[in-house]
């Protein structure tokens, strides 16, 4: 089936005469039973599973293309940082873990506090340099991908970069959250294990939080179970029909979604040319002038996702003393301040569209620009969402 058919017709109860069409919710915390069916399989208590969680996990593990999602489904999680954390602990203690210079804000601080305790040892790379991260993964136990990342939208080589760190011995795990796996499906590059902040595009209604990992083979997936068991890390089973429910409607969000974003980058790319409205850049995979435009092209078949970022004009003429990051955080904020439409939050992936201003989080990495917006493009009328950013721009 396309993907489209699959975001609805996948994790259906049974067909037969008055049944449901939707799976109903499962409030339990424990289950009737003494052996194992005759798959080895039992519920047993709620902290290992709910009938509630096997529709997401099965359409995701779907979705990313996994052959048999029954029998090795998604996983899901309380939340992206929980599925991260999961992931991260593939890694023996000690081990290293390669990483993009610019990533989610969370796993990247979760990094640095596992090195900070001596669990892990953490190298940050540029992933467009395939040289650079060759080079680092050499006695990696995992390199960290995101692509694009966030949130400067660098389009790393998923294929060519997991070739090398298979060679050098190193898991790889990707956060695929920007793209989504009706974008680009990283299992089917190499990958061993993908990650998702469910919370976002595949919920897509900004009700949720909640995360997600899909494991290559039976024993990441066996792992990575044993590990959400243990850590109590578990969906509750509302979020859990709530995702599902979100889901259904993907494919139509993500599509009016990235027509949104496709069009306002080219927009505001043209603005930016002709001097109309005082931008310093503007960064989307699908402008021709985006460093890994090509690439995107190639490696992202569905398209070039929803999220853009925009520098406010002033950021290039930084001084020595920081009063230009300054004056280009001020000019930024102040965009924010002036949108109507745009709402002003730190999430993505939802139906409505989001801006915020990065660099105000401590974390943010100092190569971020202090003046850069990063839009979560939804699915209202593009002309709306246009108009009141130009406003908002022009002041």
């Amino acid at each position: 089936m396309h993907p489209e058919t699959l975001v609805v017709s996948v994790a259906r109860p049974a067909r037969q005469v008055d049944a449901p069409v939707n799976e109903p919710v499962h409030f339990t915390s424990t289950f009737v039973g003494w052996e194992p069916d005759a798959a080895g399989r039992r519920r047993l208590y709620g902290r290992m599973s709910n009938p509630t969680w096997d529709g997401p996990e099965q359409l995701l593990a779907a979705l990313e293309g996994v052959p048999d999602p029954a029998e090795q489904p998604a996983l899901l999680f309380s939340s992206g940082m929980a599925a991260i954390s999961a992931a991260l602990h593939l890694a023996p203690n000690g081990g290293r873990v390669v990483a993009p210079q610019h990533a989610y804000q969370g796993g990247l601080s979760l990094l640095d506090s596992l090195q900070q305790t001596g669990r892990l040892s953490v190298e940050r790379v540029d992933i467009t340099d395939p040289a650079a991260v060759t080079a680092a993964v050499a006695g990696a136990s995992i390199l960290w991908l995101e692509s694009p990342t966030n949130p400067m939208l660098e389009v790393a080589d998923l294929a060519a970069l997991t070739e090398a760190a298979h060679a050098a011995g190193a898991l790889v795990v990707v956060d695929n959250t920007f793209a989504t796996p009706l974008v680009q499906r990283p299992l089917e590059m190499g990958a061993d294990v993908v990650v998702h902040s469910v919370t976002k595009y595949l919920a897509g209604h900004s009700d949720v939080v909640m995360g997600a990992a899909v494991a290559a083979d039976a024993e990441l997936h066996r792992r990575l179970h044993a590990h959400r068991t243990l850590h109590g890390a578990i969906a509750g089973p509302m979020e859990a029909f709530l995702a599902l429910r979100g889901m259904r409607t993907l494919a139509l969000r993500l599509e009016r979604a990235q027509a949104n974003a496709a069009e306002l980058a080219r927009r505001l790319e043209a603005a930016r040319i002709e001097g109309s409205l005082p931008l310093a850049a503007v960064t989307y995979p699908g402008l021709p002038d985006h460093p890994q435009h090509e690439l995107a092209a190639a490696q992202m078949h569905g398209g070039f996702g929803a999220v853009l970022t925009l520098v406010v004009a002033g950021e290039e003429a930084a001084s020595a003393d920081g009063a230009g990051e300054e004056a280009a955080a001020a000019a930024a904020d102040a965009v924010v301040q002036r949108v109507r439409h745009w709402l002003p939050g730190t999430s993505l992936g939802g139906v409505e569209s989001l801006i915020e201003r990065r660099r105000r989080f401590e974390g943010e990495p100092a190569s971020v620009p202090a003046g850069l917006l990063r839009l979560s493009v939804g699915i209202e009328h593009v002309d709306d969402l246009w108009d009141d950013l130009a406003s908002a721009l022009r002041g």
